[in-house]
């Protein structure tokens, strides 16, 4: 394994998801971990990108010494979640990347206890030189396996569940089965939200069947497609709770508001909004089975 190399000046020109986003981006950091190749960015205007590759897929961008910033959009609609439960007491985040999520919520949630799960220790590492992110006494990195982490969760369990873990190309397959999603739902409140990022159908062959499985595990599903972006925003609730477009919206608007966000959250509801109520025929059920079928 390489160690790491600090280069003064480098340019991507290749042919990959985030070629224009990434054209003048100069490389500050870069090392190859047990996971992925950890690349740090950054742009003249201070922007800081965390990449899993050369030339791949933006995994973070953030405004060192500004937490407010949410520089790419999925970030932003994943926050519609907490319209799906009263003020978070208990948050967890699976995934920590350049942790512009932890950052935001610490400061818009500061009673509230944030727990993180990440499996490389490198992107702690990355996340904490570079990108600004600090543990205190309420906000607690849990080095290891995400999946590994929730299946141990007992008592108390949580109000929020992002779960945003991502490799170089797409979620880990075993953060995708119903196994999985069945212990999440075990570590959630009856009357919390789980928040799953994944690429929408264009960017992911296993897209139908992630909602598919989603829906085996969960009582109701809500799904927001983020705007100018790949990703969707899967809503996930252990119970019934039927709600339109408006609805969500206006709850949404509401927290957006009262917290101060930068953004209308309302108005990303309602731009991507659908109430997956029926089984994605198009899909088939993951399950644990089939990851040791593939190996």
């Amino acid at each position: 394994m390489k160690g790491p190399r600090y280069i003064r000046a480098a340019f991507f020109a290749v042919v990959a998801p985030c070629v224009l986003a990434c054209a003048a981006q100069t490389v500050i950091y870069e090392k190859a971990s047990h996971y992925n190749t950890i690349v740090v960015t950054e742009d003249s205007d201070g922007l800081r990108t965390l990449l899993f590759e050369r030339g791949g897929s933006r995994q973070s961008v953030v405004k060192p010494g500004d937490p407010d910033h949410l520089e790419l959009p999925y970030a932003r609609v994943a926050l519609a979640g907490l319209a799906l439960c009263e003020e978070p007491r208990r948050i967890l985040i699976v995934g920590l990347g350049g942790a512009t999520l932890p950052m935001f919520l610490r400061k818009h949630y500061p009673s509230a206890e944030i727990d993180i799960a990440e499996i490389d220790p490198d992107v702690v590492n990355v996340a904490k030189t570079f990108f600004g992110f600090r543990e205190d006494e309420r906000m607690r990195i849990h080095v290891g396996d995400g999946r590994r982490f929730i299946e141990n969760i007992r008592q108390p369990r949580y109000d929020v569940i992002f779960l945003d873990a991502y490799g170089a190309h797409n979620v880990p397959e075993h953060l995708t089965t119903q196994e999985f999603l069945q212990a999440v739902r075990l570590a959630l409140v009856p009357s919390g939200v789980v928040v799953g990022n994944v690429w929408g159908p264009s960017s992911n062959r296993l897209y139908d069947s992630m909602v598919r499985t989603y829906q085996e595990a969960f009582d109701e599903l809500f799904i927001v497609d983020v705007f100018g972006d790949v990703n969707s925003i899967l809503l996930a609730l252990p119970r019934k709770q039927r709600l339109g477009r408006s609805e969500l919206a206006l709850a949404a608007r509401k927290i957006s508001t009262a917290k101060q966000f930068r953004f209308d959250l309302g108005d990303l509801v309602e731009h991507g909004f659908f109430h997956a109520s029926e089984k994605n025929r198009d899909g088939r059920v993951l399950r644990d089975s089939d990851l040791s079928r593939s190996r």
